[in-house]
């Protein structure tokens, strides 16, 4: 296509999607089809790849296009139409209040080292120590960036890092090298890993990993369905929702139980063992 062209496409490749869901509706064809856009920053390693493993299993033909890029990227992506949903973390400088988001998982960063290259202290480490190493980060167009040089200038330091790269995993690698010593989530750590976690005197604000969507977008079937997936998560307070508020309501048709901001299908409930468990989730 001439540029033209594919900035066109851009444009219309929503409703395109819309049609296609439509005309399968019509045809009668009960299976979701379609197309499923996720943009998805690098720490999306082992947590949404399941859920989107047991949604390709029931839903085979939807088709499923996943774009990498930072939170930040990702961010944006979602701001141009160009994203369904995105899987990001947060806080993120670039997610504005017409974003809705769940999240996923709350984590940590940690500052890891293997001990054979620096004898750094791994108990009560202060930030103005790290400072005497080689540190490994992500690129400077992060939200772990941004949030990694804003917790140092809280405590009057200028963090300078040595290294600055688009993948966790390969910092991970460097640092088990002795190259530096990386700041990675917690959940990216392996068991009986060589490096060796530094426990901070002045300990890291936890982030969280979520999923989000633009307010203003049309969201295709195949995302209303993985939104659907995430049950156990009020969007709109980032809490479980308290068991005193929880009702079920059975609709007319017995298909579907609805919970506030949620359904579920009978389809998945038969997933599940008994509609106590579905409630033991919130």
């Amino acid at each position: 296509l001439t540029p033209e062209g594919e900035l066109l496409l851009q444009h219309v490749k929503p409703a395109l999607q819309l049609l296609d869901e439509g005309e399968s509706l019509l045809s009668g064809d009960n299976l979701l089809k379609g197309q499923l856009r996720i943009a998805a920053s690098d720490t999306i390693a082992g947590i949404f790849s399941l859920i989107i493993a047991k949604f390709h299993q029931t839903y085979p033909d939807v088709r499923i296009k996943v774009t990498n890029s930072t939170s930040i990227g990702c961010a944006e992506l979602l701001e141009k139409g160009q994203a369904d949903l995105i899987v990001c973390n947060c806080p993120n400088s670039r997610l504005g209040s017409h974003f809705q988001t769940r999240v996923l998982k709350e984590f940590h960063d940690v500052f890891v080292a293997n001990t054979d290259y620096f004898p750094v202290h791994t108990v009560q480490t202060e930030l103005q120590e790290l400072l005497n190493y080689p540190i490994l980060m992500l690129s400077p167009k992060s939200t772990t960036s941004e949030y990694l040089r804003e917790a140092f200038t809280a405590h009057n330091l200028k963090l300078l890092p040595e290294v600055e790269l688009n993948s966790n995993d390969l910092l991970l690698d460097l640092a088990r090298i002795g190259l530096g010593i990386a700041c990675v989530p917690d959940y990216m750590l392996k068991e009986n890993d060589q490096l060796t976690p530094l426990m901070l005197k002045e300990p890291l604000p936890g982030r969280q990993l979520i999923l989000a969507q633009h307010d203003s977008l049309t969201v295709s079937q195949a995302a209303e369905r993985l939104l659907k997936c995430l049950l156990p998560y009020n969007h709109h307070t980032h809490q479980k929702f308290p068991s005193k508020i929880l009702q079920i309501i059975f609709l007319q048709d017995f298909h579907t139980i609805k919970f506030p901001y949620y359904e579920i299908s009978m389809l998945q409930l038969q997933s599940l063992c008994t509609i106590k468990e579905v409630l033991t989730q919130y």
